[in-house]
């Protein structure tokens, strides 16, 4: 028998765009939190979405020719520094 390595359905997602994208994205993305860097990114913070909501997302970043550079699923159990 195989054994299936534990799914993780939600989670706290953060999307890193090259650039910088004003307030109004996040409404139009559903992204509960949008930062700055200084490094010239934008940082998305999707919360407690499940892997259709994450991919849907991900699609409409693709759909509008957003430069995608990361996406990091946030464990909730690791300390923040």
């Amino acid at each position: 028998m195989t054994e299936h390595p534990a799914r993780h359905e939600d989670g706290t997602y953060e999307i890193r765009i090259r650039g910088h994208l004003d307030a109004r994205w996040v409404t139009t993305l559903g992204v509960s939190e949008l930062t700055h860097d200084t490094d010239g990114t934008t940082v998305l913070r999707s919360n407690a979405v499940d892997q259709p909501a994450l991919h849907g997302l991900l699609q409409r970043i693709r759909d509008l020719s957003l430069p995608l550079l990361s996406v990091v699923r946030i464990d909730p159990d690791q300390p923040t520094l």
